[in-house]
């Protein structure tokens, strides 16, 4: 049996959103922590992974230079092969950073471009259980109480939070599943707010990968804080 070094691995980072919950100028992507734009500090983790071969970036089609020149030429990012214009939606953007790996893919790690603090161990871990199972997940279990509110005013259902995990990426997939999961949820006009529920709905069943809570999504100026908190105390 091959280890997943002998395999051909790619991944797609995501950052195509405007990230307009933040209420700046600047695209969220290229927002500073500790002096290196969040997109780098993502990217950086996948070109010191020996197990990813390559790294397509789906942006925003008007940050196609900027991106290349601040970030990828100035980070020296040698494994981005390509900049991909996103599109209307996260789905969308993603199935044409897909379209453009390398014919040799066996396995395709889909990471968020804002998720700066994924490690080798997880990426490792996530390719794995692709391998095995065709899709995985990283996921970490929820620690707050989850509540089901129809109108926002009163509680229908508490959720047993023992079975409730918080799906992050990466997520990763054998290339012949996800393509086909895609091109299908294209067909029938589904959009997911995952890739891997775009597997599901072809009868595939996710593997969870336990995360890290520090594998957090910039989405807000609160997140930033957090963010440097999380690098000050690496740094340690």
């Amino acid at each position: 049996m091959k280890t997943a070094r002998e395999f051909f691995v790619s991944a797609v980072v995501a950052a195509a959103g405007k990230g307009t919950r933040m209420n700046m100028d600047i695209n969220k992507q290229y927002i500073e922590v500790c002096g290196i734009p969040v997109l780098a500090r993502t990217l950086m983790v996948f070109e010191k992974c020996d197990l990813i071969d390559e790294v397509v970036v789906v942006v925003n089609e008007n940050d196609i230079f900027y991106c290349k020149q601040n970030i990828i030429e100035l980070y020296d990012l040698t494994k981005v092969k390509l900049l991909v214009a996103g599109g209307s939606e996260r789905q969308n953007s993603v199935f044409n950073g897909l379209l453009q790996l390398n014919r040799d893919t066996d396995v395709v790690v889909i990471h968020d471009g804002a998720r700066p603090f994924i490690n080798d161990k997880i990426i490792a871990e996530c390719i794995e259980a692709a391998l095995e199972h065709g899709v995985s997940t990283v996921a970490v279990p929820v620690k707050d109480t989850v509540k089901i509110s129809e109108d926002g005013d009163f509680v229908e259902e508490t959720l047993e939070r023992s079975k409730l995990w918080a799906i992050q990426t990466p997520q990763a997939f054998k290339y012949d599943v996800l393509i086909s999961a895609h091109k299908r949820a294209a067909e029938d006009g589904f959009i997911g707010t995952d890739d891997t529920v775009l597997a599901e709905r072809l009868g595939f069943k996710t593997r969870l990968v336990m995360g890290s809570y520090n594998n957090i999504k910039i989405t807000t100026k609160e997140d930033l804080a957090f963010a440097e908190a999380i690098v000050n105390s690496i740094l340690k």
